[in-house]
């Protein structure tokens, strides 16, 4: 029977575990020290429990840690990750070192079911939602994890549509027992699946990232199916209710395409849907996927749209673009062809 990963548990759940094995109650917080603080690999590291403890505990239970599979470093110094996951997935987890913050992007689905226009990861389809242990594992496993300092859920997958394994997650990352990270260094990003969000307002203090691309129903509905389910007015409606000028942020994505979103009617329509709304907005070059027929805005239009609407008081900003020549920028990543291999190998045997 395959053991059961400790990586992921609440301090509550490890608590369960010790008073279940005959443990001592205080067993659960050096459990957790040695998963989330000194980061071990193995049970047998956790040298201030007992020999007999530890061998009680290895019997049924596994840290769950797994080093990359791969590492693909870009010309700007972005490094992007290959995982196997518990079930034999891959996902792909991005580190984006800059002068004075380091950026990891995970990933929290192999797939994603949302099927946006512009991303690959929803060309690949969705195979399976990633469990704590195998979020978790992406920020503790790389070798840059003890200099990361912000989290960016951005990569493969909806993280809302993952909603209770985000939740365990951001619990241990923000929790004393855990990572004890201020939830200002994390930022989780949706396209604005409404239930779910609500959700993640009321249990989390992390930031909220929405993808928006364009203020106008029908042509958000041409590029981001989840219009339809999930219209922007309803987003912006439910936002609403919510205060964004302490401690929480509220920023919305924009990937620019040449001649579709990039317009002055598009820039006045954005400062309408936005108005009251203590938000910022992220513009974003679109990176050319196969098969897609967008292009990205040039740099004036980007400059203007910018101008246009910090100028109407929406802190606005151009992101820079990072590691689009290894497949790691905004939208590039995708594990299909590590997927089809190992069907195709699978079916040779």
């Amino acid at each position: 029977m395959p053991k059961i990963p400790l990586t992921g548990k609440t301090i509550e759940e490890l608590k369960t575990i010790v008073a279940e094995l005959a443990m001592p109650s205080f067993t659960a917080k050096q459990i957790a020290d040695w998963l989330y603080k000194k980061r071990v690999f193995s049970i047998s590291e956790m040298t201030n429990l007992s020999a007999k403890n530890r061998d009680i505990l290895a019997d049924k239970y596994d840290v769950g840690r797994s080093l990359p599979d791969q590492e693909v470093e870009s010309v700007d110094g972005t490094k992007k990750y290959l995982f196997k996951t518990l079930t034999g997935n891959f996902i792909e987890t991005v580190y984006i070192p800059d002068e004075d913050r380091n950026t990891l992007c995970v990933s929290s689905q192999v797939g994603c079911k949302m099927n946006c226009l512009f991303c690959m990861t929803g060309k690949q389809g969705f195979t399976a939602q990633l469990t704590d242990t195998e979020i978790l594992n992406q920020i503790l496993s790389i070798p840059e994890a003890e200099k990361v300092t912000n989290l960016v859920f951005m990569g493969m997958g909806e993280p809302m549509d993952n909603l209770p394994n985000l939740l365990r997650t951001l619990e241990v990352l923000t929790a004393e027992y855990g990572y004890a990270w201020s939830p200002r260094r994390v930022t989780v990003s949706t396209i604005g699946v409404i239930p779910k969000m609500k959700i993640f307002l009321e249990h989390s203090n992390c930031h909220l990232a929405i993808s928006l691309h364009s203020p106008f129903p029908d042509e958000r509905l041409k590029i981001m199916p989840v219009q339809k389910a999930h219209p922007m007015e309803n987003v912006l409606k439910e936002l609403r209710k919510y205060d964004f000028s302490k401690q929480r942020r509220v920023s919305f994505e924009y990937i620019m395409f040449d001649g579709f979103n990039d317009s002055m009617r598009h820039a006045v329509e954005m400062v309408r849907i936005l108005k009251g709304i203590d938000c910022r907005v992220n513009l974003i070059r679109f990176h050319a996927i196969p098969n897609v027929d967008l292009m990205t805005s040039n740099e004036d239009k980007m400059i203007f749209f910018r101008d246009y609407l910090t100028s109407n008081g929406i802190t606005t900003t151009i992101r820079k673009s990072r590691g689009e020549d290894i497949f790691a920028a905004c939208g590039m990543l995708s594990t299909m062809e590590k997927q089809k291999n190992i069907v195709e190998n699978s079916e040779d045997l």
